[in-house]
């Protein structure tokens, strides 16, 4: 296994990781903050966002490198 293969898996392990991280922290502040259901699924949509702009931004790159 070389460096660049290396550092594709652990670059993809710990973005999983981090994340999963980022989901708990949202969960948790939002059990903190007593938001209710509503208030839980609008944090999860408005910050989970961001991560999903980076996974379509990644997949859009990975796309248009086979073109």
């Amino acid at each position: 296994m070389n460096e660049a293969v290396f550092s594709q898996i652990a670059m993809l392990v710990f973005l999983t990781v981090l994340i999963g991280w980022m989901g708990f922290i949202v969960w948790d502040l939002a059990k903190k903050s007593q938001a209710g259901k509503f208030g839980t699924i609008a944090l999860f949509i408005v910050l989970g966002a961001g991560v999903i702009g980076f996974i379509i931004k990644t997949v859009l790159v990975e796309i248009m490198q086979l073109w």
